[in-house]
């Protein structure tokens, strides 16, 4: 399975309460499960700094991630970039 890293900024107006991202974030990842089953989440992180969430997937499907990251901009109100991830020691075989 390929991993990619998705990582998303909240729109300002994505949610009026901070509390509100429960809910926000429970429903996109319901989305997510029901309508992207060959994608396997990994982790997801709160970050500081340019993005609001890292989350780390795994699939064989690139179609696939790239409707899960749609379903993130679409239904979580937020602009994402998606990146294929090489495990380091992968990457330092293939040199």
């Amino acid at each position: 399975m390929a991993t990619y890293v998705i990582l998303s900024r909240f729109s300002p107006d994505a949610f009026a309460d901070p509390r509100d991202l429960k809910q926000l974030a429970h429903t996109v990842s319901g989305k997510i499960k029901s309508e992207c089953p060959g994608v396997v989440w990994k982790d997801s992180f709160a970050t500081m700094g340019r993005f609001d969430v890292v989350d780390i997937v795994e699939s064989d499907d690139p179609e696939q991630v790239e409707k899960a990251a749609m379903m993130i901009r679409a239904y979580g109100h937020s602009t994402t970039e998606t990146l294929v991830a090489t495990q380091w020691k992968e990457f330092l075989g293939m040199l």
